[in-house]
């Protein structure tokens, strides 16, 4: 996978509403010991992040998350927006990722998301 294909399966695993398939494309493109930060947690593993967007989704049932633009990346760090919309097109919220890739560039070690501002 290039890191256009793993940055858009990682965001599958937080759109997708089946948790078998989301599971499934988040241990595609997620380290062992990846760490997920944003300003409200600060997780480790695949099953803390699962547990986590299952959450989000139970309290916005339909809404995906999407990259909204192009994937700016050098070295093992890449950077995105992203935009979760409702099942209606409506906004929850946008932001910016900044991702690291591991060492064979085919999985992420660690992503740190920002909010846009209300």
């Amino acid at each position: 996978m290039n890191t256009t294909e793993i940055i858009d399966t990682y965001c599958l695993a937080w759109s997708d509403p089946d948790p078998v398939r989301r599971a499934r494309h988040l241990n595609a493109v997620w380290s062992e010991t990846a760490a997920y930060t944003d300003p409200g947690v600060h997780l480790v593993g695949a099953e803390a992040l699962l547990d986590h967007v299952a959450g989000i989704m139970e309290r916005r049932p339909g809404a995906r998350v999407l990259r909204t633009g192009a994937i700016a990346a050098h070295h093992d760090v890449a950077m995105f927006r992203w935009a979760a919309i409702g099942p209606e097109g409506q906004l929850f919220r946008s932001g910016v990722d900044f991702a690291t890739l591991n060492q064979e560039g085919d999985r992420l070690d660690r992503v740190i998301g920002f909010f846009d501002p209300a």
